[in-house]
């Protein structure tokens, strides 16, 4: 892959006449986790969007690994590239199981491939075998939130985006669950894109630190850069408003 994964070249998205998003450019390194963080609205799950062609811009141009975002091509940077929403975001009359396969059946792989990813990937996730068989509604939070990250892994994308994957967990599963990304991130060496609200979780995971306000970046860099060295009063509101920890240098 290229060094930046995702480009955003000059990107606008509008709803409604409102701009929701830019203009906008930024880079997303590669085999790095990018984590995007501001206040509700900001556009952080327009610009995650935008990424995979969920949504189109209504100006400028996203590429993924040199290739331009179209509807030509979209469907094809999304088989590269695994997305998780809140709580998993699975079909609830599929059980464990077939949530995760789903795409590999449809894509027509054998079942003893199905059957070895599917091991590999509960081994990674430390998810249960006896719970595959179950339907989400019998499954706590963390393990719905594993199933749906099993489900974005199982292709084995170039890339995972995040979208407030862990916004609904009380706190010790949510800490649990984020050391188990965190490691797994880490195994793995993907590129990742991670929404949160969260400057706390933010500071954990990232690599890169996006900070956005209105649709515009406000700052990017390491997580000690807002701490230490905030662009503008809003980033230094947002930080103290959080209280979050200290960042080491």
């Amino acid at each position: 892959m290229s060094e930046a994964a995702f480009a955003l070249d000059s990107v606008t998205k509008v709803y409604a006449g409102r701009s929701a998003l830019g203009p906008l450019s930024l880079d997303v390194p590669a085999g790095r986790t990018t984590v995007l963080i501001g206040p509700s609205g900001c556009g952080k799950s327009t610009l995650l969007r935008l990424l995979i062609g969920l949504i189109e811009p209504d100006a400028g141009t996203v590429t993924f690994d040199g290739t331009q975002v179209t509807p030509a091509t979209a469907r094809a940077v999304r088989l590269r590239t695994g997305y998780v929403i809140q709580d998993g975001g699975l079909f609830p009359h599929l059980t464990a199981r077939g949530n995760v396969t789903l795409m590999a059946r449809h894509l027509g792989w054998e079942q003893p491939r199905i059957d070895a990813r599917l091991g590999e990937l509960a081994d990674l996730t430390r998810f249960p075998t006896d719970g595959l068989d179950r339907r989400p509604q019998h499954l706590s939070g963390g393990q719905r939130q594993r199933v749906g990250l099993m489900r974005a892994l199982l292709l084995n994308p170039d890339a995972l985006l995040f979208d407030e994957p862990l916004g609904a967990l009380d706190p010790l599963v949510r800490a649990d669950l984020q050391a188990e990304l965190r490691e797994v991130f880490r195994t793995l060496g993907k590129t990742v894109v991670l929404v949160t609200h969260d400057l706390g979780e933010a500071a954990y995971f990232a690599d890169h630190l996006v900070l956005l306000r209105d649709g515009q970046i406000v700052q990017q860099g390491s997580p000690a850069d807002l701490w230490r060295r905030p662009a503008d009063p809003f980033v230094t509101r947002f930080v103290q408003a959080q209280r979050g920890p200290e960042v080491p240098a």
